[in-house]
């Protein structure tokens, strides 16, 4: 099973850099947002769209750093646990299946589809939100594709897994009030296309004898 985690604490640090990183980063920022600046990071880096006021426009395109920045902030502890906890298990796979590179491409790809998701769905609206979650769903994207036309690349354990666990994510994303199930759904819908782009790649390399 992919998502069984038996490292160290070191190996796990030098076998996934990118994805210990995005762990530290998210931590450090929550302690420095909430503890430190008084969510200052969170008004400057949230994803917010206001089409009354140019600074936002509509879109959220008036300040597009939101569209990244908001990836690495959370509103609290509860928010920040639950994700780290996901990255913490079903990153690791895909970024030793990517490369570290192409890995955090991939990542903040997904991220930033889930907020234009959200701003194309809520256009004309006031709208703010953060968290990692549109990332981590496109991990989830990512997955199921992988389960459903690569399932002979996963053992039976890691496709009831992958499963599971979205059955859970879009129960959880319908369910509990205040949870933004179109950054959800635009970051799943991404990692699903960008695993597929990246399968397509490396069976035409294969083919071609690279």
């Amino acid at each position: 099973m992919i998502f069984q985690r038996n490292e160290t604490f070191r190996g796990y640090l030098k076998a996934y850099p990118v994805t210990s990183f995005i762990l530290a980063m998210n931590l450090v920022v929550f302690l420095l947002d909430h503890w430190v600046l008084d969510r200052m990071l969170s008004e400057w880096g949230a994803f917010v769209q206001h089409p009354y006021y140019e600074s936002y426009g509509l879109y959220g395109l008036g300040e597009p750093w939101r569209y990244i920045t908001s990836i690495a902030l959370h509103a609290g502890w509860d928010h920040l646990l639950f994700n780290s906890f996901s990255i913490l298990i079903f990153a690791p796979p895909l970024e030793r299946l990517l490369g570290h590179f192409r890995y955090i491409v991939y990542y903040l790809l997904a991220g930033i589809a889930g907020n234009a998701l959200t701003a194309i769905v809520n256009a004309g609206s006031v709208y703010a939100s953060l968290g990692a979650s549109g990332a981590i769903y496109g991990l989830f994207g990512a997955y199921l594709f992988l389960a459903i036309f690569r399932k002979f690349a996963l053992d039976e354990a890691t496709r009831k897994t992958i499963f599971i666990s979205i059955v859970f994510g879009v129960t959880y994303s319908i369910l509990v009030p205040k949870v933004n199930i179109w950054a959800h759904l635009g970051g799943a819908l991404a990692g699903f296309g960008l695993m597929g782009l990246f399968v397509a790649s490396k069976t035409r390399k294969y083919k071609r004898g690279v």
